[in-house]
């Protein structure tokens, strides 16, 4: 990794953790939190592999005991509580997120930015999230996934705001690099 990768990498993982100053919602076991903004935003505007990092840095930093997270959580037990399959799914989500947004980077706007963001910002995260919060609260799979639907209009609202902002980091100064092109292709 270039020096200019890790200083990307370095910046969203803070970017993560100043996210979780912001105060947290209660909803149950699990809080909605702001948390999420970043690791679109880590996604979409630095790509697949630094996304995955900067959050992958955030959470080590949190496991090793800085308080972190919106709840002022850090250590180990957060991997082991309810929040555990969000926390675990942040890292795939901001892959995913990046994957997409390389694959779209000469049609990327604020719409394709949007639908990147729920599919992996979303989908993913709660596809991972809660199942292990009805598994750890041993509460049943229905009722933790209809407790869930408290998330949606705040996730939306984020995968809205992290496609704005990374359209326009996109445009003035693109941290993902162009792909390259095959030798031989137009």
């Amino acid at each position: 990794m270039k020096t200019r990768d890790l200083a990307y990498v370095a910046l969203f993982a803070a970017i993560i953790a100043v996210l979780g100053t912001l105060p947290a919602i209660p909803v149950g076991a699990v809080p909605i939190t702001a948390q999420t903004l970043g690791v679109m935003l880590a996604g979409a505007v630095l790509g697949a592999r630094r996304g995955f990092l900067a959050v992958l840095l955030f959470l080590l930093l949190v496991a090793v005991g800085l308080p972190l997270l919106s709840s002022g959580a850090g250590g180990l037990a957060p991997f082991a509580g309810p929040t555990a399959g969000y926390l675990f799914s942040w890292p795939f989500a901001a892959a995913l997120i990046g994957w997409l947004t390389e694959r779209l980077w000469d049609r990327y706007n604020v719409a394709w930015g949007m639908a990147v963001n729920v599919l992996g910002g979303m989908v993913l995260v709660y596809a991972v999230g809660i199942p292990v919060t009805a598994a750890v609260l041993d509460a049943p799979l229905w009722a933790t996934a209809t407790s869930a639907l408290a998330f949606v209009p705040g996730d939306l609202l984020k995968a809205f705001v992290a496609a704005a902002i990374a359209d326009v980091v996109r445009r003035s100064y693109p941290v993902i690099e162009r792909p390259r092109r095959a030798v031989g292709s137009r």
